[in-house]
Formats: structure tokens, C-alpha cells, sequence
């Protein structure tokens, strides 16, 4: 029995910046994506028969998923004859902003391209991937990125210990936001001016800003309500990627960090909220399985 084990993590979307459309209508985007330790679980089982399926340790979903739409078009490219049973447990909450699905989707990838011993380099994988979605080439680079275009321009982070040696305090309200209704608000702002990314590291935590996040709002009250309430107690939050989950930076005290921890409790305990205390990783658990 040939099986491989693989997380997948959620992302952060320090800044989001829309910057232009092109002509197919696609978002250009500017962004700084950090992996979290909040993730999901996958184990991966070779078959001999070629079919692909999947069994969901924690919670119901989808019929059809990235996950399966991903181990799908790697074996149709590849022309594999095998198959793969696929076990996840979902840990990262849908519809916040966190890119549960596209990890899951490039988790996929990296383990069935050892699963089914191919030695695709990654470049290959990504490649495939934008096709499935696009933070999926990201989360295949394996490191935190500066990301362009609509999603396929991945550029690695450089080094920046306040990065590594934050903690951020990520959380999700019950409600989620769908992404396509924000891409097609009429407000939303699609001209924010080109940024660079060496101004971005000299102070990572205040650069830019969301710029999908007003309307997100609109669409989705418990944003704010989330961000003032956070607010309120000494804590400065922006909402990731298209939503709804909100983070904040835990400044580097014990007292802090307490506080932090002592709020994620109280959240919690409000029976509508997913709320973790996260740190930053410095590359995707599934670095290995590359090759």
C-alpha cells in the first residue's frame, strides 16, 4: 500500500491591491500571500484502477471539488493509468479568503506527482495549476510570494525576519463571502496604482491595503462587525483575500499573545466564529514531495 500525507495550508493575504482588468475581464491583481499553520489534511492512496476518489473525514462537501477537478487533470496530462483514493480532513473555513480549496487543489498535485512517480517539476504543476485556480500556482511555489497579474506572477518573498517572527490573529465570522459577486461590483476599485515590492518589505504589516474589502462589507456586515470588535480591544485587523476572515498582528509580548489567545477563547465561545492564532511558515509543508 503506497500512501502519501500532506497538509495544506491556509494563506494570508498581507495587501491586495486590483490594479487593472484585462480584456477577457480578469482582475490584475498586486498582492503579498503568506502561508499560515491553520490546515487542512490529505492522505493520499495509490490504486491500481484508474478511478479518483475521495472520502471526507470531517465534515460533508462537494461532490465535485478542486481537489478532485486537480488529481483529474494531472492524470489526463500526464496519461496515467493509476488511480488514487484521496482522504481530507477540512480544518481551513470556506469562503473566507484563506485559499482552503486552491491548497487543497496544489497539495493534490505535489503528492500524486510522487504518488504516481512523474518527477514533474514544479514549473510544470503551476502551469496546470492556473488552469484549477488562481492561488493555486502559489501555494505550489512553496514560499511566501509577491504575486502579480491574476495570480500566475509569483516572485518569492525576500528574506524579512519580522515576517517570520510574527503571529497573527485570523478570524473567521459564520458568514462567508462568495468571490465573483465582489469581482463584479460595480464599486469596486479596479485602479490602484502599480506598487513595489521593496517598499512593501520595509514595513509589511501596514503596507496598502484590501481593495476588495469595501465592497466585501457591502455584501457581508459581519466584516466590520468583526474588525471594530477587534478593534476595540487594542487590535488592528484587515480582511484577507476576498473574505470573510479578518486577521491582525499579535504584537511581540506575552501579554499580547495572552490576550490574543484569551480572544480567540471568547470567539469561540460566541458559537459563530472560527478564530485561530496562527504563525507565518516559512514554506509549504509539502516542499518535499516536489520532483
Amino acid at each position: 500500500m503506497v500512501i502519501e500525507n500532506i497538509l495544506a495550508p491556509a494563506k494570508i493575504n498581507l495587501f491586495l491591491h486590483i490594479v487593472g482588468t484585462r480584456p477577457d475581464g480578469y482582475h490584475l491583481l498586486q498582492s503579498a500571500f503568506v502561508m499560515i499553520d491553520w490546515c487542512d489534511q490529505l492522505q493520499l492512496q495509490w490504486r491500481e484502477a484508474p478511478a479518483i476518489t475521495r472520502e471526507d473525514l470531517t465534515h460533508p462537501l462537494p461532490a465535485d471539488d478542486l481537489v478532485l477537478h486537480a488529481a483529474r487533470a494531472l492524470q489526463q496530462a500526464a496519461g496515467v493509468k493509476q488511480g488514487a483514493h484521496i482522504r481530507i480532513a477540512k480544518h481551513i473555513p470556506a469562503q473566507a479568503g484563506l485559499g482552503g480549496g486552491s491548497s487543497d487543489a496544489a497539495s493534490t498535485l505535489l503528492a500524486l506527482n510522487r504518488l504516481w512517480r512523474l518527477h514533474w517539476p514544479v514549473e510544470r504543476l503551476q502551469a496546470l495549476g492556473v488552469q484549477l485556480g488562481a492561488d493555486v500556482p502559489f501555494f505550489l511555489g512553496g514560499r511566501n510570494a509577491w504575486v502579480e497579474g491574476i495570480g500566475e506572477q509569483i516572485t518569492p518573498l525576500p528574506d524579512c525576519p519580522a515576517l517570520g517572527q510574527a503571529r497573527l490573529l485570523v478570524v473567521k465570522p459564520q458568514q462567508g463571502v462568495a468571490t465573483a459577486p465582489i469581482f463584479a461590483h460595480p464599486l469596486l476599485k479596479r485602479d490602484s496604482p502599480p506598487v513595489r515590492m521593496r517598499d512593501f518589505a520595509a514595513s509589511p504589516f501596514d503596507f496598502g491595503r484590501n481593495d476588495m474589502q469595501p465592497v466585501a462589507q457591502t455584501l457581508c456586515p459581519e466584516i466590520k462587525n468583526t474588525i471594530d470588535l477587534l478593534k476595540s480591544k487594542g487590535f488592528q485587523a484587515r480582511m484577507t483575500g476576498s473574505g470573510s476572515a479578518v486577521f491582525a498582528v499579535v504584537p511581540d509580548s506575552e501579554m499580547e499573545l495572552q490576550a490574543a489567545v484569551d480572544l480567540v477563547r471568547w470567539f469561540e465561545d460566541q458559537g459563530c466564529y472560527q478564530a485561530r492564532v496562527c504563525k507565518i511558515l516559512d514554506s509549504h509543508p509539502g516542499n518535499s514531495l516536489k520532483g
